[in-house]
Formats: structure tokens, sequence, C-alpha cells
């Protein structure tokens, strides 16, 4: 994983450009100061570091728009970030760029109930619209590991999941709007309270687009009323194997659980180390959660347990209260932290295998580990089948780092092999970059980068990141010619 070499050209006009900069948004919003740039010099992805020529922090649209319009006539590089917490490096900045941090743009705009939908600004944390609309019994799906301090902003870059994904949909299914600042300082908004227009899926585009396309400034999401009961499982199995094997069985029999996450016992002894849920002593744990009417749950419950058994289970309880439900969740959403004390340095995996894959990708996983000689804690979102390893290492022992990076692209290259894909919810940033031509043919990778011409002809826009190669638009062709195809005219401006 590397950063592309900043251009000195650009690093030589620092100051003309700090100048520029706050010449449209107050001094303070400006952060240059080498001590004070460290704070931004990573992401989650903590294994590359790099400061950025500046830090802005727009308080508004229109700042949004007037700082990308500097930047392109400047020739600038942006990075767009919202809280950092990128586990690909989707935002670690570039050393001749600018980081343009979205945090300030924290507004729940407005809470429509009648049509089931919240606007709200970019750096709006996901957990904050649940909270803004839980005393109406409502709440937003989505739900990542993070969600204390990921924006909505970012999430609609990595087009993040979480645990109730699996029924409730990730990002891109909870999403109804978007209001985008392109990199000429244009204001674009795609979809709304009615949901994204007929035509081409403009929406489905920007979701998971990782700051290539352009900043959003607003999004509109869904909102859902609670079920009226939910009840989490908690099952112990002998190996993960089996544990893998349940939730395939369970999926075959056509129950859909609001979520279903399965832990290792490394991952299972560290959360009971750091906040004791009271996670069985097995081998693999498998949270499994039920919701609905009361009598759908106690029927969906029996019937998970029975399939449980019959995978080999070892231990099956039933939360009987909201406290012990969220007790059991407070356990899963702990595992990332947990295990970080196991190790100095942590890689979090991303991939997504195909559910019947699971048994035979998990013992390969094992395999590897013995093989690379560092340990790996698994804890994945089971239901749909996104994986996240945690390769545990120490970056100061000399070959660690190097070992568990060619470790991480040996578990990815093994979920393409396997017919998954190489991001379940992490995005590419530059922590997958290399590894894109093992998914996509050279043609798809073209296609790809004329879309990202059609936005951001002069590359100006989080470079480094996704592709592998960066071409010129010119080399590619115009994106608009062959009847058909998407034109940045399409946008709809306002």
């Amino acid at each position: 994983m590397h950063l592309p070499a900043p251009d000195l050209s650009i690093v030589a006009r620092r100051s003309d450009i700090v100048a520029g900069l706050r010449e449209i948004v107050p001094p303070d919003s400006v952060i240059a100061d080498d001590d004070s740039l460290g704070v931004y010099d990573c992401d989650a992805l903590t294994a590359v570091r790099q400061k950025p020529l500046a830090a802005v922090l727009p308080a508004d649209t229109g700042e949004v728009a007037r700082i990308l319009r500097f930047c392109r006539d400047q020739g600038v590089n942006v990075v767009p970030r919202g809280a950092g917490t990128s586990l690909s490096g989707g935002s670690i900045p570039l050393g001749d760029g600018i980081l343009l941090v979205t945090s300030r743009l924290n507004r729940i705009l407005e809470i429509d109930y009648e049509n089931r939908c919240a606007v709200v600004q970019p750096g709006v944390t996901n957990l904050a619209i649940t909270k803004a609309v839980e005393d109406r019994g409502f709440y937003y799906a989505p739900d990542p590991s993070s969600q204390l301090a990921c924006s909505i902003g970012g999430n609609v870059a990595e087009n993040s999941g979480g645990i109730h994904c699996l029924k409730y949909g990730i990002t891109t299914n909870n999403l109804l709007g978007v209001e985008i600042a392109l990199i000429d300082g244009d204001i674009a908004r795609i979809g709304g309270k009615a949901g994204a227009p007929s035509g081409y899926d403009l929406l489905g585009l920007v979701t998971g687009s990782e700051g290539l396309l352009g900043v959003v400034t607003e999004v509109t999401v869904r909102i859902l009323p609670r079920p009226p009961v939910a009840r989490a499982l908690l099952l112990g199995f002998p190996s993960i194997e089996s544990a893998g094997a349940c939730v395939a069985a369970v999926i075959a029999a056509g129950i859909i659980p609001a979520g279903m996450e399965l832990m290792d016992r490394l991952t299972v002894e560290a959360v009971e180390a750091y906040c004791r849920p009271g996670y069985p002593d097995a081998e693999a744990c498998l949270i499994a959660e039920l919701d609905g009417t009361a009598a759908e749950v106690t029927a969906l419950i029996a019937r998970v347990e029975r399939i449980a058994t019959d995978c080999g289970a070892t231990s099956c309880h039933a939360s009987t209260s909201e406290a012990e439900r969220l007790a059991i969740w407070a356990g899963r959403k702990a595992a990332f932290p947990a295990t970080g004390r196991i190790a100095p340095d942590m890689l979090c995996m991303d991939g997504t295998i195909p559910r019947r894959e699971l048994p035979r990708v998990l013992n390969r996983i094992g395999e590897l580990s013995r093989i690379y000689g560092l340990p790996v804690a698994n804890v994945f979102h089971a239901g749909d089948g996104n994986l996240h390893p945690l390769i545990l290492y120490d970056v100061m022992k000399p070959g660690d780092l190097e070992r568990a990076e060619s470790f991480g692209n040996d578990i990815l290259t093994l979920c393409v092999e396997c017919g998954g894909v190489l991001t379940g919810e992490h995005g590419v940033g530059i922590e997958k970059r290399d590894l894109m031509p093992v998914m996509f043919a050279e043609e798809d990778l073209a296609q790809q980068l004329r879309v990202k011409c059609a936005f951001d002809p002069s590359h100006r826009l989080n470079p480094g990141k996704v592709f592998p190669h960066l071409h010129a638009c010119a080399e590619l062709g115009r994106v608009h010619v062959h009847g058909g195809a998407f034109r940045r005219a399409d946008l709809p401006r306002l």
C-alpha cells in the first residue's frame, strides 16, 4: 500500500494556496501548521500516513462549492473526509492536496415522519439519526460497528452496511437522494424524498464512489418504524466451519434474520475480557436476531434453534429482555477494539463471498494464518457473506506489516476466486487498489474511469485511490460518444 509521490510544484505553492483558501472560508477554518495537521495524517487504516497540504473545514454547501472550484482552477488535488473512520485508506490525505473535512456540516435539516425520511448534512453521525427519531418509534437501519463515530457522508462514500443489513439493506437500500458538489463548483441534486428519478441510476453511481466523483453535501435517508419485537439468539459451535454451515442452512430454509454475526474463539475471548457480554465457551459464536410480531419471533427462534442443533450447536440461548439483547450486540460491536488489545496493530479486511463458501473460506483463512505465522480473528456479517478477518501483527517487528499485507491480499483474492468480491462495505481506497485487476478486466476498469472522467476530467478528486493505473481522460475517449452512454450534462443542477 502506498500513496503517489507529491507534485513538488504544487507543494512549492502551499502558502499561496492556503492564502487563497482563507479568502473563501474564515481563516480559522483552514488548518495549515505542521503540528495541527498531524491529527489528519491518516484515517482508520493507520499503516499508511501522510500529512495533507492543508485541511479545510467548510460550514455550508456554498463554501464546499467555492473550495472545489478554487482547487480545480489552481490544479490542487482534493481528498474528501468525513469522520476519518475509513478502513481501506479512502480518506488518507495526499501531500500535494487539501483535505476537505465535512465535520462542520453536522445538522439534521428535516425529519419528515409522514414520508418516513430525514434530510441531513454529511457530518451527522450514523447513530445520531436513530437518536433523533427513536422517540417516535423510528430508526435508521444501516448500523456499522463504528456508527457512534462514522458520518453519513462517509457511509454514502463507502456504501456502508452493518449488523442489520441482511434484512434491511446497506446504505444504497436506505438512501433516497443526495446533493453533491462537483469539482467545477456546480451543485447537483439526485433524487430526494420521492426517491431516485427514472433513467440513469445516478444515485447508485454516487453511492460507494469513494469521493472520486464529488463531495456529498446533503443526504436524504429512509427511516423505518421499529419492529414490535426483536430477540437475539446466541449460539455456540464446536468449529467456525460448523457455524458457517448453520448460516447457510438458515438462509436456505427461507429465514431472513434481521442480522447474523459470527465470531471465532479468539474474538469471543477478546470480547469477553473487554466487556463481558456473556458469550458461550465455544470455538465459534453465532448471533442471529429475529424480529417481527411476538408470535412470529417465537416461531422463528424455534426453527433456527432446530437448524443450529442439526449443525452441531453446543449451546442455544435466546434473549429474554431488551437489555439482554442489547448486551449481546454490545459485545459484537466491541469486537474491533477488543481484538485490538491482543496485538499492537491490526489490519481489518473486508471481502464478500457466497454463503455456501463460508466453511471452505474460513478453513483456508486458518491455513493462511499458519503459513504467515500471524494470528487472525474472524468476525463478520455472516448472513450476507461479508467477511472481516482481523489480521494481528506488530509493525515494530521487521517484516510483520509486509506479511500482514500479503496475508490480506491472499484472503481477498480467495474471495474473488470463490465467486465473491473485493469489498462489502469498506471500499477499495488504497488497500485494495492494486487488486482491482483480480476482479475486473482492463476493459472494465477503463469504463469505470470514463465515468470518473465525466465528473472529474482533471482527476483532482481523491487521486491515487481505487484505480491501480490512472489514465488521462483523453486516452479513454469521450464518455458521451456511443449514443446512450452517460453524460455529465445529464446531472440535475440546482
